[in-house]
């Protein structure tokens, strides 16, 4: 009779025996868990120490710290890096910001800036990249020294802008245009754009060029070969006509010095462009 407890608990130690491994092996995983969860995540182990940008010029760290919905000591692996670069794009300065997580814990910001490309004039001076994005209103500090776009009224840039966001692209285009044609030596001031009569160009040195409508790349090859044979003989033009509709091949010159009216031909010289 005695002979079957004794059975029983020896099977109860084999069993005892056979679990604990496992129950020990449960409570390390629970405790290693525990004290993972304390260092990792309630812990200071992964808290952001650093927010580091690169690429500045123009914006500063503290401004973008300030739009940055992710600050120091903020937990790294909660951090949502896409809505953080949204939110840097805010800056007017900003056009991409790529953010990486860091070990040590940090965040790095590598920011592309906007380049100016020209002033435009919407009732105030505003800058606008070479995509014809205007971005910010000018301020002192800014670098001013840039060509002044005019004709655009800010009434009709904000109710029509569909229709003059082409004509700022073109002067724009004409910008990079002007100077792959060899006439960057002359440097542009204003391009003044209108819907009925086209651009019209305004020289450092003064000088007035009427480009009219379309066909600008012809225009602009016929008016560089009549700036090279003005300058050959060292003269400077004051107004120059490409935009006549009837003889668009024709470019006619007013002289820097010589008296007349803009009515009829103008004086000075009117000859094909070729």
């Amino acid at each position: 009779m005695d002979r079957v407890p004794g059975e029983q608990r020896r099977r109860l130690a084999r069993a005892l025996g056979l679990a604990l491994p496992a129950i020990v092996a449960v409570l390390a995983l629970g405790g290693a868990g525990f004290l993972a969860w304390r260092v990792g995540f309630a812990g200071d182990l992964l808290r952001v120490k650093e927010l580091r940008f690169e690429g500045l010029h123009r914006a500063t760290a503290a401004e973008l710290a300030e739009l940055s919905p992710a600050h120091v000591g903020d937990h790294l692996l909660f951090i949502d890096p896409g809505a953080m670069e949204a939110a840097l794009r805010r800056h007017p300065w900003v056009a991409r910001a790529v953010v990486r997580r860091r070990w040590p814990p940090a965040l790095e910001v590598t920011v592309t800036e906007r380049e100016p490309a020209a002033l435009v004039d919407l009732g105030g001076l505003y800058l606008v990249d070479a995509h014809g994005e205007v971005f910010k209103r000018a301020a002192p500090g800014d670098g001013l020294d840039l060509p002044l776009v005019t004709g655009i009224d800010r009434e009709d840039w904000t109710d029509r802008r569909a229709e003059y966001e082409p004509l700022l692209a073109a002067a724009l285009a004409l910008l990079g245009r002007w100077s792959e044609r060899g006439l960057g030596a002359l440097a542009i001031s204003e391009i003044h754009v209108d819907p009925d009569y086209g651009t019209t160009l305004f020289t450092a040195d003064g000088a007035e060029v009427r480009l009219g409508q379309g066909d600008i790349e012809e225009k602009l090859s016929r008016l560089s070969r009549v700036l090279s044979a003005l300058d050959a003989e060292g003269r400077r033009a004051e107004v120059l006509h490409l935009d006549n509709r009837r003889r668009p091949e024709w470019v006619a010159v007013r002289l820097a010095g010589r008296g007349g009216g803009d009515g009829g031909d103008p004086p000075g010289r009117s000859a094909p462009g070729r």
